[in-house]
């Protein structure tokens, strides 16, 4: 037998999606409007249960990528965390965490991005 490929939807039509089931309108009503066949909608509600998922967002508290990138920029520079985190605002911990999430200074320093090929 032979398998169907998958259907991937972007976000905004799993949000309109979830629109039209809020307004009541069945799962074949549904898949009609994006020309597929029900159980792809059916797949997508059913993960949540039929309760619209909340938006996914970063905490404010979150380093940003810039930010990222500068304590990159200070670990090959050789500056102390308590100097990078007075360079940030931030607290120290947090370029500490960040470095222990990230494998230390060292992985840091040799990332894949940064090394030169043999």
């Amino acid at each position: 037998m032979k398998q169907r490929p998958r259907i991937y939807y972007s976000e905004r039509q799993k949000a309109l999606m979830w629109e039209r089931w809020r307004k009541g309108e069945t799962i074949h009503q549904i898949a009609k409007l994006f020309d597929r066949g029900h159980s792809s909608v059916q797949r997508i509600l059913a993960e949540a249960s039929g309760i619209e998922p909340r938006r996914r967002h970063r905490a404010p508290q979150a380093l940003t990528l810039a930010e990222r990138e500068e304590i990159s920029r200070c670990l090959v520079a050789r500056w102390s965390i308590r100097a990078i985190a007075a360079r940030l605002a931030r607290t120290p911990s947090t370029i500490s965490r960040e470095l222990q999430r990230n494998g230390g200074s060292l992985r840091v320093l040799i990332s894949p991005s940064t090394r030169r090929p043999d």
